[in-house]
């Protein structure tokens, strides 16, 4: 493995090319000149999807762990890369229009806020941020500087996707009573962490990768990489990876808003994991498309899942995950990325199916761009940060188990159990915080 400075050198000189600059002329049409905070993973394949449109423009790209870079480079072999994002920041500003975040989830809310003070366009992906505090100052922030935002839950740009939001508001199986949504996923862990301090890779920059989260010494497969999602302070565990996908849906084909209870049924996380397995049951205020004045919504993970009578109904097409609708006049299914269907074929087979104009979601947000302030996106903070608020909810309720939790959404606080609140929230490192922007 080469050191940290041959690393530095080599890239350097393979990326080092002149200012870009965008010459308007009638043959030539605008370019979208993005950066992304983050390289590999993720981040990669969002870059491969953005390339897709034909105004992308990788400018520059910054990663913490620059052996991540290798794959990038290879394709755009102009790109700028840096291991420090604020050195990005500083040097790019000029010459970028929009960011993608697409970094563990505990440096989403201060890179985002920190581009679009710059005045970027930010694509973040799921979940926007680690707490309900800091998705509430994205959300706030991204309408003050009025750029175009959008959160990657790209499914929710599929068809499948859109038709099944449709067929729950068609009323094809008349109005809404609850909501079971699962992910046979199992982001957790019940066991001690590893103990012992390995050498930091030479590629790694393992204090910025801590970013805003406490010190602590590396740990190889404990934090970095991707084991991250697993671990309080970093990641949101399987409901931050998986909720905000599998929850939109119902999420927005019902119009929910805000929970005003929540019931954990699962296990305690520990001080450093969250728990192997989730089960929470939400209570939002009804909508026009559900059944009376309130509607319980459930979520489970890591094996658990929706009661027994209702997978005997759905039966051998019960998907890994998704969500099963419950109905006034029977049950509809939306599998996680695949087709919506009710378990009713007669009506199935005499419903028109509409004519849902393709989109694509990172598409849409280039075109955004493009088109400039005052457009929005499917998904952006308007919309995904109240959908973030809904999912990370649950991971507070799961510090208090079988506990009923009272929540006002407009001041952002848990009536009448105060201790609660400090999970909405967390405290920044020394050295680290957000100018201008409460979280």
């Amino acid at each position: 493995m080469p050191s940290r400075r041959q690393f530095l050198r080599t890239v350097s000189a393979a990326a080092v090319v002149g200012p870009y600059f965008w010459i308007p002329t009638h043959a030539q049409a605008r370019k979208v000149r993005h950066a992304s905070f983050g390289a590999g993973g993720q981040a990669l394949s969002d870059i491969n999807q953005f390339a897709k449109h034909p105004a992308f423009d990788l400018v520059a790209v910054a990663d913490v762990d620059l052996c991540r870079l290798d794959r990038i480079l290879e394709r755009f072999p102009k790109a700028h890369v840096y291991q420090d994002w604020r050195e990005l920041l500083k040097k790019e500003s000029g010459r970028i229009d929009s960011v993608n975040v697409s970094t563990p989830d505990h440096m989403h809310a201060l890179l985002a806020i920190e581009a679009m003070r710059q005045g970027k366009h930010v694509y973040v992906q799921k979940p926007l941020a680690n707490t309900l505090r800091e998705t509430r100052a994205l959300t706030a922030y991204a309408r003050k500087a009025r750029v175009i935002s959008q959160m990657g839950i790209q499914v929710s740009s599929s068809e499948p996707q859109r038709y099944g939001e449709w067929l729950v508001q068609s009323g094809i199986v008349g109005k809404i009573r609850e909501v079971h949504t699962f992910s046979n996923k199992n982001w957790g862990d019940d066991k001690p962490l590893a103990a012992g301090v390995d050498q930091v890779p030479p590629t790694l920059d393992w204090d910025e990768w801590l970013g805003v989260s406490d010190s602590r010494p590396f740990k190889r497969n404990v934090y970095h990489p991707g084991e991250w999602r697993r671990r309080i302070g970093f990641g949101t565990g399987t409901l931050g990876d998986m909720g905000c996908h599998i929850y939109s849906p119902p999420y927005r084909a019902l119009k929910l808003t805000a929970p005003t209870k929540i019931t954990s049924h699962g296990a305690t996380p520990s001080a450093e994991s969250w728990a192997v397995k989730a089960k929470v049951h939400l209570v939002y205020p009804g909508t026009e498309y559900t059944a009376g004045p309130e509607v319980d919504v459930w979520w489970y993970d890591g094996g658990e899942m929706p009661p027994d009578d209702l997978r005997a109904q759905v039966g051998t097409r019960m998907p890994e995950q998704g969500s099963v609708i419950v109905g006034t006049d029977g049950l509809l299914v939306l599998p996680h990325g695949g087709a919506a269907f009710a378990l009713d074929e007669a009506k199935m087979a005499a419903i028109q199916k509409p004519a849902l104009t393709p989109r694509d979601h990172y598409g849409e947000f280039l075109d955004a761009v493009l088109s400039g302030p005052g457009t929005a996106c499917s998904a952006g903070f308007d919309y995904s940060g109240p959908l973030t608020e809904s999912v990370l909810i649950g991971n507070v309720a799961a510090h208090y188990p079988g506990e009923t939790l009272a929540f006002d959404a407009a001041r952002l606080t848990f009536p009448g159990k105060p201790d609660a609140n400090r999970h909405l929230t967390r405290d920044y490192r020394k050295g680290w915080r957000i100018k201008g922007a409460e979280v």
